[in-house]
């Protein structure tokens, strides 16, 4: 007896991609009876799958082992898993190969024809499409509300209160002035208090999604990646500036916020850029970032800068004297996260030496950031990355794009955008570039940063250097 679904497994074995092979066909058991080849399949969706995507495959294989192309059915139920051979194979039958016993006794075990014991794989079709708990670090309540960022504040709480018009938030700023807070704040509110039991929820970055594509793309796996994106109540979705000049990715992302807009959930996006800043990105795209409501965070003003200090002080349960918030309020300009670390290592500062927190160490945290505004402007900025390269005005100016270069370039880029008032034009006339250019290389530059390779962390690292001693001012 010829074992004729043997032969051709082994073909298919070397044909798929063996996550393929692993996942949709090795479970399968087969029943041969003349040129019919009917396979039972574990359930509904991998009959399905299978129907769909591999009964071309498998019918190739088997032309190659029963001489023509058989007539091949896919059932989902209790694997018979017997074999009549009523034709002859035109290869001769391999060699038997022993099948592993379980690994787990929960494992369930079916017999194929040779009375062989066969493990059946557990899908990962069968696992929920949906992503494990997100930690909600932040929420309404921690978020500091002032001039800058009161329309942000409030158009958040409106998508998780559907008392937003529209089901869709574009969020748009600066780096570190709470774009990921507001987020973060939304999904947290709509898992607290949906009138589901389990709301399902995607939050991730731009990079991250198109990494996820690029894998379900290789397994030939993207209607699974397709349902775990299309099918939530929330995507949250954060810098999408990544996506300039993807179009494979560009083309993903419209047909989810599509078929999420259709299904009426919501879609919270966030970008260092207002989507009229973006280049390389599709015109539908762009509309559908601008068919909801836009929300522009800017820095934040004095005010705002200590009630932020005030609110964290009572979080850290600290003390801070009215002078102290005063001149960390006034000399730290940049964004929320340098005013938090800043008051953060002053905390730290005062216990490990156990002193009261006081103006002389104020001032002595402060020179490790940031100080007055007055001295950080585009060429207090070229000349402190200039120093820090090593390089000349005149060689930044050039039409080189010798590595060192464009990366000393860039950095002066991001700087500019972070803190001076600087259009994206404007900055790129300082070296004769276009506005494109500048974004595509901010953008580079900070994925790089935060990917921490050996020139993000360069990078970083020069950047922090240059916001310490580029701007400080003590009296």
């Amino acid at each position: 007896m010829i074992d004729i679904w043997g032969q051709i497994r082994e073909i298919l074995q070397e044909s798929l991609n063996p996550g393929i092979f692993k996942v949709w066909i090795s479970p399968l058991q087969a029943e041969v009876d003349g040129t019919a080849i009917r396979l039972t399949a574990s359930n509904d969706f991998v009959a399905s799958w299978v129907r769909e995507r591999l009964v071309n495959d498998i019918s190739e294989a088997a032309a190659t082992v029963m001489g023509e192309r058989p007539t091949i059915t896919v059932v989902a139920g209790a694997a018979k898993a017997v074999v009549k051979p009523k034709v002859q194979a035109k290869t001769a039958a391999p060699k038997a190969t022993r099948v592993p016993e379980p690994q787990t006794a929960s494992a369930p075990v079916l017999f194929g024809a040779d009375n062989k014991r066969v493990v059946q794989q557990q899908l990962p079709v069968e696992q929920p499409l949906v992503s494990k708990a997100i930690d909600w670090r932040f929420d309404f309540d921690s978020f500091v509300v002032g001039p800058s960022n009161d329309l942000a504040f409030a158009a958040s709480q409106g998508i998780t209160r559907d008392s937003l018009s529209c089901s869709t938030l574009f969020l748009s700023s600066a780096p570190g002035l709470g774009k990921t807070h507001l987020m973060q704040a939304v999904g947290g509110q709509l898992c607290r208090h949906s009138n589901r039991v389990n709301p399902r929820v995607e939050y991730l970055t731009a990079e991250e999604f198109a990494t996820g594509l690029v894998t379900s793309l290789k397994h030939r796996d993207t209607e699974r990646f397709k349902s775990r994106y299309r099918d939530v109540d929330l995507l949250l979705l954060e810098d999408v500036h990544f996506l300039q000049g993807k179009e494979r990715m560009q083309d993903e992302v419209l047909a989810t916020i599509k078929s999420l807009q259709s299904r009426g959930s919501r879609v919270v996006l966030s970008s260092s850029f207002a989507p009229r800043d973006l280049k390389d990105v599709d015109n539908q795209l762009v509309s559908r970032f601008c068919s909801g409501f836009l929300a522009v965070i800017d820095k934040p003003d004095f005010e705002t800068r200590r009630d932020i200090l005030c609110k964290k002080a009572r979080l850290y349960q600290v003390d801070l004297p009215e002078n102290v918030t005063d001149l960390l309020a006034e000399n730290i300009h940049s964004d929320v996260r340098q005013i938090e670390s800043c008051l953060h290592n002053l905390i730290l500062k005062a216990r490990i030496l156990n002193e009261r927190i006081s103006m002389d160490m104020a001032w002595d945290v402060i020179g490790h950031y940031a100080s007055r505004e007055v001295v950080m402007n585009m060429d207090s900025i070229v000349r402190c990355v200039c120093s820090c390269f090593d390089l000349s005005y005149d060689q930044l100016n050039s039409r080189s794009r010798k590595r060192e270069l464009v990366t000393a370039r860039n950095t002066i880029f991001y700087l500019a955008r972070k803190h001076t008032d600087l259009s994206l034009k404007q900055i790129g006339l300082q070296f004769n570039r276009r506005h494109s250019t500048v974004l595509k290389g901010i953008t580079n530059l900070e994925r790089e940063m935060s990917r921490s390779t050996p020139t993000g962390r360069q990078v970083s690292n020069t950047v922090k250097m240059i916001e310490k001693n580029g701007r400080i001012s003590a009296p």
